[in-house]
């Protein structure tokens, strides 16, 4: 059962799974997955949350996608990686860690695969984790359902980005509540 919490801006950081050239296009409605990660990226800078981000076997599947690499601050830290779980990499622990902060959100691809299996190693290890649902996905939709009830039920809190953000703004009427107003106005 999930230990309730709520995403602060000072125990948070943010980790991006495998938004790559070649990934990103195969899954579900990428282009939302796209703007989403794009706008939580926003959100940390503003916010001066801690953003990384992975990359499995870029000489394959490419960097990035540039939608989403041109939003990364110049201090957002890059792991490569081969395992589907970030946390079976050699080294992830270290570039993960970081003082005083116990939470991670999390978007990317896919969902039941390199999502999931990270989700679930991080919950093991003691991080509270949320999962921006809607800034990931799967091939398959279906497979991106059935992995968020999977890492709901594992304990991890799986929500729209909307609510990691305002999560992480705590109230309205700051500086930083009107800069990411933008992004939520239709």
């Amino acid at each position: 059962m999930m230990q309730p919490f709520r995403i602060d801006p000072e125990k948070v950081q943010l980790l991006l799974i495998d938004l790559q050239e070649k990934m990103l296009p195969a899954v579900s409605d990428w282009e939302r997955v796209a703007r989403n990660a794009g706008i939580l990226i926003e959100a940390g800078k503003i916010m001066d949350v801690p953003i990384k981000y992975t990359e499995h076997y870029s000489r394959g599947l490419g960097g990035t996608v540039s939608t989403v690499a041109e939003r990364m601050p110049a201090d957002a830290g890059s792991f490569e990686k081969i395992h589907f779980s970030c946390c079976n990499e050699a080294g992830f622990e270290e570039f993960l860690r970081e003082e005083d902060r116990d939470q991670v959100v999390l978007s990317g691809v896919e969902s039941h695969i390199c999502v999931l299996g990270t989700v679930m190693d991080l919950l093991e290890i003691g991080y509270r984790v949320a999962v921006a649902a809607d800034a990931c996905s799967s091939r398959n939709p279906d497979h991106h359902r059935m992995a968020c009830e999977a890492m709901a039920s594992a304990g991890a809190l799986v929500v729209p980005m909307e609510t990691v953000v305002y999560q992480m703004l705590k109230r309205a009427g700051t500086e930083q509540f009107k800069a990411m107003l933008p992004f939520f106005k239709a």
